[in-house]
């Protein structure tokens, strides 16, 4: 009724194994579940807002076990950076999520466009990644006291961007629970990737899954933030065939890894003009390429936790925030710095 019978008109976004769709629809409250207690169902509270339905093609067997999957995982999680469920449904050959409606686009739209990429300055780009970082480690570590889950599917497109630029990790269709005590890795070998330059290399050599396969997976979304640009991108691919993170790698290593910053953020960090929103401190860009530069590192054994990893971009925005301050003050007082 929501979608009048799944209406083009509501389409939003397709691809081979879903439709989504966005409508307003009304709904349980899930905030007051106290009040729900004793009450008929029409006397339940409700709230009316905009939603997101994820529609799965009725294909196989596969497609089922990942909505399963999802729906699974999505309930098992309360998180601020993660998207929240809101209901489901299983009724004949009609497999649906509905999910909280995100007013932004996914990072992966904006890492399209490298004009697009110019609205986030240095210091949004920063907070994105700590949003992403803090959905990991509840994820990893969190969740409560007997098990975690790897995500296994970290990549732009797997990041929605809310209107005030906070990122929330969608898409847990992948995603693998694991108990501690079990051994910290589980086999998991898959065949289809949405993005293979996103893929942990000793995962896909042999199908060991752990932490720290999205470890690297988020290493490279870093490196799309700071070079503005896919990690797949054609500019990449041109110095080596499997893309941006062989690339930053070496630049890293050689020392020329301002080579491949955003010219944007160059830009600004060059800059004399002392504008209070604009600019990108150094030592925040060398913190922010060296641990994601660690993230990336060949084997999971050299990979960092993200607890580690959310230290460093935290310590990247404290830099980057006290250069703010100080220009603000001095742009208050009308200096000029030299």
């Amino acid at each position: 009724m929501a979608t009048h019978n799944f209406s083009d008109t509501y389409e939003t976004d397709s691809d081979i194994y879903h439709t989504w769709y966005t409508t307003e629809l009304g709904h349980f409250d899930k905030e007051k579940p106290s009040s729900t207690e004793g009450k008929s169902k029409n006397e339940l509270p409700k709230r009316h807002n905009t939603v997101e339905i994820k529609r799965f093609f009725p294909r196989d067997d596969r497609l089922e076990e990942l909505f399963f999957t999802e729906l699974e995982m999505l309930s098992s999680v309360k998180h601020h950076n993660i998207v929240t469920l809101i209901g489901f449904c299983v009724e004949d050959f009609e497999q649906l999520l509905v999910i909280e409606k995100i007013t932004n686009r996914y990072l992966d739209h904006y890492l399209g466009n490298i004009n697009e990429m110019r609205i986030f300055t240095w210091e949004v780009r920063l907070k994105i990644c700590i949003d992403v970082a803090r959905a990991l480690i509840y994820l990893h570590s969190q969740v409560d006291d007997k098990r975690f889950i790897i995500h296994n599917n970290i990549h732009s497109g797997a990041i929605r961007l809310d209107e005030n630029w906070e990122a929330k990790i969608v898409d847990f269709e992948w995603a693998v629970i694991q108990h501690l005590n079990q051994k910290d890795e589980t086999p998991c070998k898959r065949t289809f990737f949405e993005s293979h330059y996103h893929v942990d290399p000793e995962y896909a050599k042999t199908g060991k899954l752990k932490r720290e396969s999205d470890v690297y997976s988020f290493g490279v979304v870093m490196f799309e933030i700071l070079c503005g640009r896919h990690a797949g991108n054609k500019i990449y691919l041109k110095e080596n065939k499997e893309g941006l993170v062989h690339v930053a790698r070496r630049k890293f290593s050689n020392g020329t890894i301002e080579d491949i910053i955003d010219p944007t953020l160059k830009e600004e960090t060059g800059k004399k003009s002392y504008s209070p929103i604009r600019g990108a401190n150094k030592d925040s860009l060398y913190t922010f390429s060296k641990v994601a530069n660690q993230c990336v590192a060949e084997t999971q054994d050299r990979r960092p936790t993200m607890k580690v990893v959310l230290n460093e971009l935290e310590k990247a925005l404290v830099f980057q925030e006290s250069r703010v301050c100080l220009c603000v003050c001095m742009y208050n007082h009308g200096c000029i710095l030299s």
